[in-house]
């Protein structure tokens, strides 16, 4: 089964400390595993920032949740205990703990409030939120992201090749390759030999050179494009070479590339916008947001 909702955490996070223990988080993850009946694959399923997974994001927010309301509270680092308005609420028995029970305690009203919750009476927010506020947060992330992509890709398809050639370079040039902006300008379009479009030093002492080949292309690039740009890097003695388009290999040529030597690295699709936004290229910065955790280190006293 997959990972089940956001609030589906709290009973068991719930009848797990009922029991009046000192509890601790990675405890609670592997009671809590063990009662969802979740697969190694489900644990393993990461947030969208790759930094986390889904599982220990909700469960650690389930806590934090309850310390909120005074369910449960920290004892110290990572660990926690149920209150007795932890213990009375468990009393109830209720088949489901959601953030609807827990608007009866008035400091989790004014903590929910905080998060800037849009309330209605009718269809209550809380009702329908099945993702923590980190993943809530990402997802807009994403979303906002994807739509840059396709803004990126665009703009780009609606300009000439010449600026393409261009924006690769200066793209290899954001990811840390190459000298200085004027000696790879010198290279760019300028060989008009056999497909190489470009030659762009590997690092800044150019100890090594990658040769380049820019396709603004709508399409699908074939077998027989790469193999044109294969036979230059083997003319020129070459080992490495990246080939970037904003169309789609085809998966002839890249299974073709996997067997070859030189090395070839093919960019194609919403990879190229992708890495200007990882790299700040033709982009700006519209808003920043910190997310912050507490440092708990900082509170314990000697």
């Amino acid at each position: 089964m997959a990972v089940p909702d956001f609030q589906s955490f709290f009973k068991p996070l719930l009848d797990l400390a009922a029991d009046g223990k000192e509890h601790s988080i990675q405890e609670a993850r592997k009671l809590i595993a063990e009662r969802m009946a979740l697969s190694e694959a489900d644990l393993k399923e990461l947030l969208p920032s790759g930094i986390q997974t889904k599982f220990d994001n909700r469960v650690a927010w389930a806590k934090s949740y309850f310390i909120q309301a005074k369910v449960l509270e920290a004892t110290r680092r990572s660990h926690f205990r149920i209150t007795e308005r932890g213990v009375d609420l468990h009393k109830k028995g209720l088949a489901r703990i959601d953030i609807r029970v827990l608007k009866q305690y008035p400091e989790f009203v004014e903590f929910h409030k905080g998060k800037g919750a849009q309330e209605d009476d009718a269809t209550p927010q809380s009702e329908l939120q099945t993702e923590t506020p980190e993943e809530s947060l990402q997802q807009a992330y994403e979303s906002i992201r994807n739509n840059l992509v396709g803004e990126i890709l665009g703009k780009v398809k609606s300009n000439s090749p010449s600026f393409f050639e261009k924006l690769v370079v200066d793209l290899m040039l954001a990811m840390g390759y190459g000298g200085s902006r004027a000696d790879a300008g010198k290279s760019i379009g300028g060989t008009g030999d056999e497909g190489v479009d470009g030659i762009i030093k590997e690092d800044r002492l150019g100890l090594d050179v990658i040769y380049l080949q820019a396709k603004r292309w709508e399409g699908t690039v074939g077998r027989p494009e790469i193999q044109r740009f294969v036979g230059a890097l083997h003319g020129k003695r070459a080992r490495k070479g990246v080939f970037i388009t904003t169309g789609r290999f085809s998966e002839d040529a890249i299974r073709y590339v996997e067997t070859i030597d030189p090395k070839v690295i093919l960019i194609d699709g919403r990879t190229p916008a992708e890495l200007m936004i990882d790299h700040n290229l033709g982009t700006t910065t519209s808003g920043t947001y910190e997310i912050k955790r507490i440092d708990t280190d900082y509170y314990l006293e000697e």
